[in-house]
């Protein structure tokens, strides 16, 4: 194993062998945030130098649901829960040595295309090998999408000391309900995994409803409704 793989493996196990693991599951219509991408693409492209991505609309919502249920933002430190009044978005990146996971700083204060110039800066650098300790650590949350390798649905593992970690998956066409009709609809299973020691079920349940809201009606974020 090199030395890269044994630090991995010893996180994950080490997640395993504390935490009260569990996952909840809910879906997410994409209709609006696919509209919303293609209509400024383009321009937004020009004028940031950097794609507009799904990933942005993600840390953007989830910051909204931490706000609101701060256990899982929180973590534990002994016989303490710790809860952060601050917002630093692991994105789990996958390289030719491993799967990493850089820290977007204080995401809570960027705005859209800036959270997609830093994770586009830390994707270079993982792809490089040129990320820092200090890129790596003190993460309060992480996101991490399996949909761009094709998996349906997952259980994403947490990344200990954190509390909670968003799995966002492939966007499949599939019938839905949608008022009393069937329709085509592009729709992204998401999961949450957490440490049932802080974050009860009720809030992680409650967490991905929020998310949901915000993916699907990507104006909430902007107006903070």
């Amino acid at each position: 194993m090199t030395r890269l793989r044994r630090r991995i493996a010893e996180r994950l196990k080490a997640a395993q062998n504390t935490a009260a693991m569990l996952t909840t599951f809910n879906e997410i219509d994409m209709t609006e945030a696919i509209a919303l991408r293609e209509r400024y693409r383009e321009t937004f492209e020009k004028k940031h130098g950097v794609r507009l991505g799904f990933m942005s609309i993600f840390v953007k919502a989830a910051i909204v649901a931490l706000e609101e249920l701060p256990a899982v933002n929180a973590e534990i430190d002994g016989d303490d829960i710790v809860y952060k009044n601050h917002y630093d978005i692991g994105v789990a990146v996958s390289t030719e040595q491993g799967l990493v996971v850089p820290v977007v700083r204080d995401a809570d204060r960027m705005n859209f295309a800036e959270i997609e110039q830093a994770i586009a800066a830390l994707a270079r650098k993982a792809r490089d090998g040129k990320l820092t300790i200090e890129d790596l650590s003190s993460g309060t949350f992480t996101i991490t999408n399996g949909g761009v390798y094709g998996s349906l649905m997952s259980t994403p593992i947490l990344n200990p000391p954190q509390s909670g970690i968003l799995g966002m998956h492939k966007i499949a066409r599939r019938p839905v309900a949608v008022g009393d009709k069937v329709e085509i609809r592009p729709m992204m299973y998401v999961a949450l995994s957490y440490d049932h020691r802080v974050v009860d079920g009720r809030d992680a349940v409650t967490f991905l409803v929020r998310i949901k809201e915000c993916v699907e009606e990507p104006s909430r974020i902007l107006f903070d409704v």
